[in-house]
C-alpha cells in the first residue's frame, strides 16, 4: 500500500497496489503495520480483496 501526502495538514491518501492480469486482480486493502505506522487503529492483521474473471478456476 502506498501512502501519499496531500495538501491538507494531517490528511494522507492510502492507495492499494492492485496486481492484475486477464484472470482478475488481487489487492491488499488493509495491513496493520501500515496503519500502525500512521497512528491509525489496527482492527485486525490484514484484509485482501480479489476478483476472478468468469471461467477462471481458483483454489487448485
Amino acid at each position: 500500500m502506498d501512502v501519499k501526502e496531500t495538501s491538507l495538514p494531517g490528511v494522507r491518501l492510502l492507495v492499494p497496489r492492485v496486481h492484475g492480469d486477464t484472470r482478475g486482480f488481487f489487492m491488499e486493502s488493509f495491513h496493520s503495520k501500515t496503519f500502525g505506522r500512521l497512528g491509525l487503529p489496527q482492527l485486525y492483521v490484514q484484509d485482501n480483496h480479489s476478483r476472478s474473471a468468469r471461467g477462471v478456476t481458483r483454489g487448485l
